[in-house]
Parts: structure tokens; C-alpha cells; sequence
């Protein structure tokens, strides 16, 4: 007797599947509003290339930043008569490469921008997570120091931090994190405060979930688009605030090719050899420019209020 085949309807979707299919739809969804925005895809380009410059200086850079060319120019000093076939930039005043200069510096500056988010979004978050899920006299403490904080010129505080600390890239690294983690505070705690009464963060409650799981469980990754958008402009915020702690000769020390100390070493020259002040300014106008629209982005994408 023949035995026929029985058709077995398909298997569900696991877990997983489901998952990487969510995540895939997030994401396309993400990219469709982020491409809208012209200027913010501009942004991402801009940053991409410094990224990658920063990345492959050892690569991109034709000489040691730090290394001194005698002789290279036949007359004058050798920033005088900027630009050449071996030094496309010129020189700066001791006789070091500016273009080679500019590639190292964008790999500090990229670099600094990176620790000073890390710094503060680690403890602005963690700071916004307790005032805001905990409230009383720890949120009064809290948001009363951060309004101190506030209140002070942010320039000003971070001089102050460096002379505290010591004159050198990684204190000035830590004084301007401490400059804008109050931005992170302000903006977990009001998403914190949000999230802890809506009916999954009381049903997680009562079904015995701890404090420890609800706040890194179930608040804290609905809190991250916010602070996405806020950790990138606070990228713009390092470089910027970094340099010119550099030009006030507080950040790195020379010969460390770092765009702030490359404006104050050549203010002297601004008018003999302009080059050596409009190419580091350049720079550092770009990256920050590029920042801001990529955060202006990505918030028009994260924040489904904006969504049309």
C-alpha cells in the first residue's frame, strides 16, 4: 500500500529569527527618515572621512608630525613661502610638515572627542538613572550640583579643572567631560522619570523584578535614542571646548600636533603666513559642523515625534 505524504505546515520563526527580523526593519526604518535629511547624511560623510583619516594617519601622513626639516626652502624662513612640491602645506615656523601636522591631529581630536562622551555619558547617565528612578533627596543632591555646574561658564570651569589636575591632554580630557555630563543628567533623569510610571515598568514590578533589573532592564534601553543624539553633539562639544584649552596652551603640550596647539603656536604668523591659522580652524569648523548635523539627524530619526 502507498503511503502518502503527509504536507506539514511550516515551522514558526524562532526567537532569533523573529529578532534579526525586528532589528532589520528598525533599522531600515532608521535609515529612511535619516536619508531624508540632506545635511545630515553630509554630516555622516564628513565624520566618516575624518574617522578614516584618523585611523590611517600612520598611512595618509608623509612625515613624522614632529620631525624638523632644515633646508627645505632656499630663502626666508620656511613657513614664509608656504606651500611647496614635498610640503604641500608648508612648513610651520620650526620647519614641521603642516599637512602631516593636520592628519595627526585629527586622530587626537577624534580621539579626545571619543573619551570626553565616554567620560560623561557614563557618569551623566548613571547620575540621571539614580536621581530620576530613586527621586527624594537624592535627586534634590543630585540636580542641585548639576545646576552649580551649570551656572559657571563652561570654559571657565574647565580652566579651572585643568589648573586644579594639571596642564596636560588627558586632565584636559577630564575637565571638559565634567563640563557637559550635566547634559547627560538632565536628560536621563526626565526620560527616567517618564518611563518609571508607564505599565511595563509597573507590571515588570509586580511581578518581583528588582530595582537593579528595572533600571538597566527595562528603563534604561528605552532612554538611549535621546542620549544617542545628545553623545554626538557631545562629541562637537570635546573637539571644540579641547581646542581651545589647547590655544590657551591648557590641552596638549608641543610638539603634540593637536589642532587647538597648532592655532596658538601659529597666532604669531597670522599675518606673515595665514595658512598656519586657517588650515587648523578649518579642521576643526568641519568636524564640528559635521557632528552637529549628524546629531541633528539622528534626532529627527530616534525621536517619533518628528517622524512624518
Amino acid at each position: 500500500m502507498a503511503v502518502q505524504a503527509v504536507n506539514t505546515p511550516p515551522l514558526p520563526p524562532t526567537t532569533e529569527a523573529q529578532a534579526a527580523t525586528g532589528f532589520k526593519a528598525e533599522l531600515k526604518e532608521f535609515w529612511y527618515f535619516f536619508s531624508q535629511n540632506r545635511g545630515a547624511v553630509g554630516g555622516l560623510v564628513i565624520v566618516a572621512l575624518f574617522v578614516l583619516v584618523a585611523i590611517l594617519a600612520p598611512l595618509l601622513a608623509p612625515y613624522d608630525p614632529t620631525l624638523i626639516h632644515e633646508g627645505v626652502f632656499t630663502q626666508g624662513p620656511a613657513w614664509s613661502m608656504g606651500g611647496s612640491m614635498k610640503h604641500i602645506f608648508g612648513t610651520d615656523d620650526v620647519g614641521r610638515d603642516v599637512f602631516s601636522r593636520l592628519i595627526y591631529g585629527a586622530r587626537i581630536s577624534m580621539g579626545v572627542g571619543f573619551m570626553v562622551v565616554v567620560f560623561s555619558l557614563s557618569i551623566g547617565t548613571l547620575l540621571g538613572l539614580l536621581a530620576g528612578y530613586v527621586g527624594g533627596w537624592v535627586d534634590t543632591v543630585v540636580m542641585r550640583a548639576m545646576d552649580i555646574l551649570m551656572a559657571l561658564p563652561s570654559i571657565l570651569l574647565a580652566i579651572v579643572v585643568v589648573t586644579i589636575l594639571g596642564q596636560n591632554l588627558v586632565n584636559a580630557v577630564i575637565a571638559v567631560g565634567i563640563v557637559v555630563i550635566p547634559g547627560f543628567v538632565r536628560l536621563v533623569r526626565a526620560q527616567v522619570m517618564i518611563e518609571k510610571n508607564r505599565q511595563y515598568v509597573v507590571a515588570s514590578g509586580s511581578f518581583g523584578a528588582g530595582p537593579f533589573r528595572q533600571v538597566f532592564v527595562n528603563i534604561l534601553p528605552n532612554c538611549m535614542a535621546p542620549v544617542i543624539v545628545q553623545g554626538t553633539l557631545g562629541f562637537s562639544d570635546g573637539i571644540l571646548n579641547v581646542a581651545a584649552l589647547g590655544f590657551l596652551g591648557l590641552g596638549a603640550k608641543p610638539p603634540t600636533a593637536e589642532w587647538g596647539t597648532m592655532l596658538s603656536d601659529a597666532r604669531a604668523f597670522i599675518e606673515s603666513a595665514p595658512w598656519l591659522v586657517t588650515l587648523p580652524g578649518l579642521c576643526i569648523l568641519i568636524v564640528v559642523l559635521g557632528f552637529n548635523l549628524l546629531g541633528d539627524g539622528l534626532r529627527d530619526a530616534l525621536d517619533p515625534r518628528l517622524k512624518k
